[in-house]
């Protein structure tokens, strides 16, 4: 069974597969080479896909394609639709890098809190002593702050315990009210709380859901953290609101345009801290992504329902090829 594996491994990911290659053909493949892409697509009956957008066009060029497996939780890069209309089943892995999510969130909540990159700039460059006299105005504990989880689900509960650990007290929203004590509607938890942290998919109703507006809801020098999808956020809107002091920071590990471009504002912001897409991507998660595209690899094989499919199609339609590539 060919498997085009949609990202570029390290060596541990190799030798973790390496012993199923007896029955797998894994193709490897870097995200930003469309001409292997291209060329790999045609014979694939798995796609592990990561971050690089699978359009309709490219699912009618993978004739064979019985499923393309997202290496996370989020399918918003794959045309869904146009996979379902074509008879490939799409599945997921949520909760599979949620422990690297949630550690990355805190990781960018105490970096934006305590000045991180701000503080090792002027180290690096001599000045840092005498300290800043405003740190003992600006600088923050987590655990002397109220932190709102924007959705509430395997990340958000994860960064919820660690915080907790911390002293910090938590409120929540989601989309109704689930009876919790930390429950609050969305407006009230931006007044309420001195770092947001965002962990929602990106769908039609999160889009521009942390606008201008909701902005302005938020408290004076709180800070905001985004790990989830980028354009949840309004960029130009937060932009302004870091340039006035309205927000005294933000930890951003996506953005509405990736790769970021070069002419964002965001990265001349000295109160931004900021990473590229990359708060998932431990060892640890990829081999869990690994563990589950085996699994469903393997439920193909034996003919079996797949787990996690998002679109209904449990069971594709024709066998797996047992006899090889066609050439």
């Amino acid at each position: 069974m060919r498997v085009l594996a949609h990202f570029t491994p390290g060596a541990k990911a190799i030798d973790f597969v390496a012993p199923q290659c007896d029955w797998l053909d894994i193709r490897y493949c870097a995200e930003d080479d469309d001409t292997a892409f291209y060329r790999e697509l045609p014979e694939a009956e798995v796609i592990w896909h990561v971050l690089r957008p699978i359009s309709g066009d490219d699912l009618a060029k993978a004739r064979r394609c019985l499923l393309v497996h997202k290496m996370g939780a989020g399918v918003n890069t794959i045309d869904v639709d146009a996979a379902t209309a074509l008879g490939i089943a799409v599945a997921n892995m949520p909760g599979a890098n949620a422990p690297s999510v949630a550690e990355g969130a805190v990781l960018l909540m105490l970096a934006a809190l305590r000045r991180v990159t701000e503080l090792d700039r002027a180290t690096r460059e001599g000045r840092g002593w005498p300290s800043d006299p405003s740190l003992g105005e600006t600088v923050r504990d987590i655990g002397g702050c109220t932190v709102g989880l924007v959705g509430y689900g395997n990340v958000a509960t994860r960064v919820e315990r660690i915080v907790q650990a911390m002293d910090a007290e938590v409120l929540h929203t989601s989309t109704r009210d689930d009876g919790h004590p930390s429950w609050r509607a969305l407006p009230d938890l931006l007044a309420a709380s001195d770092i947001v942290s965002l962990h929602l998919p990106l769908t039609d109703a999160t889009a521009g859901m942390i606008d201008r507006a909701a902005l302005d809801r938020m408290k004076p020098g709180a800070v905001l953290i985004n790990t989830s999808r980028g354009p949840i956020v309004d960029e130009p809107a937060l932009v302004d609101a870091l340039r006035s002091g309205k927000l005294a920071g933000a930890g951003l590990d996506v953005f509405a345009t990736e790769p970021v471009e070069a002419d964002n504002p965001l990265l001349g912001l000295d109160n931004v801290v900021l990473t590229p897409h990359v708060t998932w991507y431990t060892a640890d998660t990829m081999r869990r992504y690994l563990e589950h595209g085996l699994d469903n690899c393997r439920r193909l094989w034996d003919g079996r329902e797949l787990a996690n499919a998002v679109n209904g199609i449990v069971s594709p339609n024709r066998p797996v090829n047992r006899d090889g590539p066609s050439q």
